[in-house]
């Protein structure tokens, strides 16, 4: 049985009951959920977890479903974390590791967010579910609402990586290719919405997160129930970066973990950087980003409903935010391909680059353990490989 107790206001923190329709609060701020972290303590122990099947779905009592029989799985979850010993030698670092998200289905780590969401919309009883999507999110709405029986609508920027596009053919989701970014994107589906569509969008609704949240559970059971030093995450809508920071605290206080957490560095393109502005500027939220460009599509986020909440973890955790040009991210897709046998996404080779840079800044120490995210498969990037010489 689910240990939800409520909905909570990232901002107002006004609450709202579990296991109802709703997207965001009255104030316009992402919701997010609540547990009672007492029971589960009670019901399930960390070393109690080894004997569970290695994907997202052993953290379930943290997890906003019922049951099991509410579960939309395609086996997603249970990443592996891989030591970069040749690119760590080459920057100095003896302790860097790369968590693989592109084992999940769909190739992407979009596949966590969207297997919790369409599992939570299936039980509230939703039947047809919208998403705008700059590629991988769509494709794994697609693939889940598939999994689930019900109808997916997309709507994605005419230069998504064909993949994704055909991907989400392929599952049968209604797709529509729109001119402009993801906020076009975005603009073109609240014209088409129907009363009985549910809006998927990046924290336009409470579950999604829930599903990357799991990220941070199994990388601090990766550790061996500790943390990081440093996670450096390429950041465009920020689903990961506040899912782990929430998964940290709900399991410190399931005595899971202690108080330390990692500096969290926030990566994006130097093309599109809002959060890396504001962060610079000192301001809690970000500007809207004019004219955003980058080969790097999940980066290519103007605007995050969410800016708040990371500006606010970047500070907490003593992190920073990083911005990085297209050249060096065309550059490191190649280097990591060399020297690791890694085929990077774009969006987490962007990570590689801001990596490199705050080591020759000396913002890293050598011995600390520092993991960087591969949020995809470089293989549904190839148009943006095919055109780097």
């Amino acid at each position: 049985m689910s240990q939800v107790t409520h909905l909570e206001c990232s901002r107002c923190l006004k609450r709202y009951p579990p296991r109802t329709v709703v997207h965001v609060c009255e104030c316009g701020a992402p919701l997010l959920v609540r547990y009672n972290l007492r029971n589960v303590k009670r019901s399930v122990t960390k070393t109690e977890l080894g004997d569970r099947p290695w994907n997202m779905w052993r953290y379930i009592e943290t997890m906003p479903v019922d049951s099991q029989a509410e579960v939309v799985s395609l086996g997603e979850g249970g990443t592996p974390l891989i030591a970069l010993r040749a690119l760590g030698k080459e920057l100095g670092l003896t302790k860097l590791f790369l968590k693989d998200e592109s084992f999940n289905p769909t190739g992407s780590f979009k596949a966590r967010g969207l297997s919790a969401a369409v599992s939570m919309a299936r039980a509230l009883g939703v039947t047809k579910l919208s998403i705008p999507s700059a590629g991988n999110a769509g494709g794994a709405l697609a693939a889940y609402a598939a999994r689930a029986g019900l109808q997916a609508f997309i709507f994605m920027p005419k230069d998504t990586p064909a993949a994704n596009i055909v991907e989400a053919k392929v599952y049968g989701a209604h797709v529509e290719l729109v001119d402009g970014l993801i906020t076009d994107a975005a603009k073109r589906m609240n014209q088409a919405r129907q009363d009985d569509w549910y809006d998927v969008s990046t924290l336009k609704e409470p579950y999604r997160i829930e599903g990357k949240k799991t990220m941070g559970y199994e990388l601090s059971e990766q550790f061996d129930w500790g943390v990081p030093d440093v996670i450096a995450y390429p950041t465009g809508g920020g689903t990961g970066l506040i899912g782990m920071w929430k998964a940290f605290h709900e399991m410190q206080e399931l005595g899971w973990i202690g108080s330390k957490r990692p500096r969290m560095v926030s990566v994006q393109a130097a093309g599109c950087a809002p959060i890396v502005k504001a962060f610079r500027e000192g301001k809690d939220e970000a500007d809207p980003w004019q004219n955003a460009h980058t080969i790097a599509s999940g980066l290519r986020v103007p605007r995050a409903i969410g800016d708040f909440i990371m500006l606010k973890i970047l500070r907490e955790s003593e992190g920073t935010a990083v911005a990085v040009e297209d050249s060096d991210i065309r550059r490191e897709i190649f280097e990591m391909g060399k020297v690791e046998g890694v085929f990077l996404c774009p969006e987490s080779a962007a990570a590689i680059a801001g990596l490199r840079r705050l080591s020759r800044e000396g913002w890293l120490k050598p011995d600390q353990s520092i993991v960087i995210f591969n949020t995809g498969s470089g293989l549904k990037y190839q148009e943006v490989v095919l055109n780097v010489e």
